[in-house]
């Protein structure tokens, strides 16, 4: 490997159930996200590039109105990048990404300023500049390898923290480029807990850390199939877990879908994590997955 990155053994720590390890209230600095029912977190790309919907949200009031419609349609959480980490991507200057980003914050702020709100950044000027504009988490796909400031940013608000699993640079972390590992579920949870001690050292509480394994980041389809079937291993971890299976290359690959009809594929995907200990899924198409969760919610509380 060449992108600088540690590779520990994971923590030799008790594994714990979810019902025994996850707390079912994240608490950050602007309120508390109740992780009970599971929370649906709608994607709202403001990019010209993203792989998925790039371009179709870039103005702002087209942003705006895909955020009502995915919170008409249940999402409990919105999450909104200005950057696109697509394999080949060219990371985007910190004024660019502002420029997309403050416009649609300040509307939803204003709009709804109860709903839960994140930005996926990995620049802690921009998760500064975020914050006080009133977003509750910073989404940090990186898992502060970029910019371990962000952690520093997000103690000083009290907000959330989404610490993702991935490798190499911004351009690189969605490609294969780093899809080498000797022990694929004790890597990924052995890079999450340092990222995990590195926000620690830098005042954030594990109470408001959210780990995601980053399905098709750094994976390759069968990688991330794996990882999908053992998300119950990153409980000894200690913190909630989102998953982000939304559209992405491994469910092509299993259903032979193109990425705009993947959203029942990423349904499914999203149930299986449920089942396995996941608390929140990002996704770009709410009602799916939020139907299937409650199925899957209902039969296991019968």
């Amino acid at each position: 490997m060449t992108d600088g990155i540690a590779r520990p053994a994971a923590p030799q720590v008790a594994r714990h159930t979810h019902q025994q390890n996850q707390a079912d209230i994240w608490q950050v600095g602007r309120g508390s996200i109740p992780l009970d029912p599971p929370v649906v977190v709608g994607i709202l790309n403001v990019t010209p590039d993203s792989f998925s919907d790039g371009g179709a949200y870039l103005d702002p009031s087209a942003a705006l109105r895909q955020a009502e419609r995915l919170l008409e349609a249940g999402a409990g959480m919105i999450d909104v990048g200005a950057e696109s980490t697509r394999p080949g991507a060219v990371p985007v200057p910190e004024e660019e990404e502002w420029r997309r980003l403050e416009p649609v914050l300040h509307a939803l702020a204003e709009r709804y300023p109860s709903v839960p709100v994140s930005v996926d950044t990995v620049k802690a000027s921009t998760a500064r500049r975020a914050l006080e504009a009133g977003a509750w988490v910073i989404n940090d796909v990186s898992g502060l390898r970029l910019d371990p400031r962000i952690a520093d940013v997000c103690a000083e608000y009290g907000a959330g923290l989404v610490l993702m699993h991935s490798r190499g640079g911004v351009g690189e972390m969605a490609s294969y480029r780093y899809a080498e590992y000797a022990d694929l579920e004790r890597e990924v949870v052995g890079e999450l807990d340092l990222a995990i001690k590195a926000a620690e050292e830098r005042g954030v509480p594990r109470a408001r850390i959210v780990v995601d394994p980053g399905l098709g980041f750094s994976k390759t389809p069968e990688q991330s199939l794996r990882i999908l079937r053992r998300i119950d291993a990153l409980a000894v971890l200690g913190c909630p877990i989102m998953v982000g299976p939304s559209r992405k290359r491994f469910l092509g690959a299993v259903t032979g879908k193109e990425v705009g009809q993947r959203d029942l594929a990423t349904a499914a995907a999203c149930v299986l994590a449920y089942w396995l200990g996941a608390s929140l899924f990002r996704v770009h198409s709410v009602e799916p997955t939020l139907e299937a969760l409650a199925v899957a919610r209902a039969v296991r509380r019968a």
